[in-house]
């Protein structure tokens, strides 16, 4: 009576630890990617709030130069080398600029005035 041996080859073992593991890096990274575009968001959306209430303060005829230190605080403890500063055009508009290091610089600041290698929100308004 012959017996035949019937089970997994070593090679087969390999490829189906190979592809477990190319499956777990491609988990790992995605996760990765999903935590680095939550803190981007996070981060976009405090300087929004800032932006917004530097706008609405300035707007109110306040202290301007109040205002801005009272945020400038504020964004520098919730952002990044956060900054806060209010440009006057020719126009008669003004913006209100919050910048902070962005970590990717994939997403550099479009404003002129504001500082260089960072990334900005910037909320334009009239008196």
């Amino acid at each position: 009576m012959k017996r035949t041996q019937c089970g997994d080859s070593l090679i087969e073992v390999m490829i189906a630890l190979a592809l477990t593991a190319v499956t777990a890096l491609g988990v790992v990274a995605v996760q990765s990617a999903l935590a680095r575009g939550e803190r981007a968001a996070l981060l976009r959306e405090r300087a929004a709030l800032i932006a917004d209430s530097v706008a609405e303060g300035v707007r109110s005829d306040a202290d301007r130069a109040a205002i801005v230190s009272q945020w400038q605080a504020r964004a520098s403890s919730m952002l990044p080398a956060g900054d806060v500063a209010v440009f006057d055009r020719a126009d008669g508009v003004r913006i209100a600029t919050v910048s902070w290091r962005a970590d990717d610089r994939a997403d550099p600041c479009p404003e002129p005035l504001a500082r260089s290698l960072t990334s900005c929100i910037a909320v334009a308004f009239a008196r």
